[in-house]
């Protein structure tokens, strides 16, 4: 019997369901964050894993770096989204890490378009202490009405978020507060979950 090459592919994997991404965005800088930060960022990576979700990261130094860390030291897969145009740019121009990180894109459009690329990529972004290129991760989610979790404690932009919400005149959005990380990736978790049960999504793979 002649094989028909023009039949659509069959879909043989009828249990497969796609992966959560969670975006953990903080300081590259950590100098003014408290001296636990780096660990509790450990941790958040390591409760993202522990869930099985996918860590996203900036493919940055500080934050993004020890929890991209500690994902992988639980087994996780960890995506970094690198302002950079090519690996060489990433390393000697931005002078940005490698490791921890299963694949690393180069997006090419520099710190602000990496931002956007990295929040949207994102089911839930989390801030962890962070400066202005955190903040502008976190207003860019917070537009796009996505599932936020803020780890409080963690010093810099993060913990100024309840007060800049209040002053802002929009309401909480879908910002989550906690100051433990496995709480605080359990509750968010919680929310995507809930938020595609509502708009009827949740577990959809044609």
């Amino acid at each position: 019997m002649k094989k028909n090459n023009n039949a659509p592919p069959r879909n043989h994997n009828h249990h497969h369901s796609l992966k959560y991404k969670f975006c953990v965005s903080g300081a590259a800088e950590t100098g003014h964050c408290p001296p636990d930060a780096l660990e509790r960022a450990e941790q958040l990576g390591k409760a993202i894993a522990e869930r099985g979700l996918v860590l996203m990261t900036g493919a940055t130094t500080g934050i993004p770096y020890w929890s991209a860390k500690g994902a992988k030291a639980a087994g996780g897969t960890v995506i970094g989204l690198s302002p950079a145009a090519s690996k060489v740019a990433h390393l000697k121009t931005y002078h940005l890490p490698l490791d921890y990180h299963d694949v690393v894109v180069y997006t090419g459009f520099e710190y602000s378009g990496r931002n956007l690329l990295l929040t949207r990529s994102s089911d839930a972004v989390i801030v962890v202490c962070g400066r202005i290129g955190t903040l502008n991760e976190f207003t860019i989610a917070f537009e796009d009405d996505k599932p936020i979790g803020v780890l409080e404690g963690s010093g810099g932009t993060a913990d100024m978020l309840r007060e800049l919400l209040a002053k802002s005149h929009r309401g909480m959005g879908k910002v989550i507060f906690a100051k433990d990380p496995e709480t605080l990736v359990a509750r968010l978790l919680d929310l995507v979950e809930s938020e595609e049960e509502k708009n009827g999504v949740k577990g959809r793979i044609l």
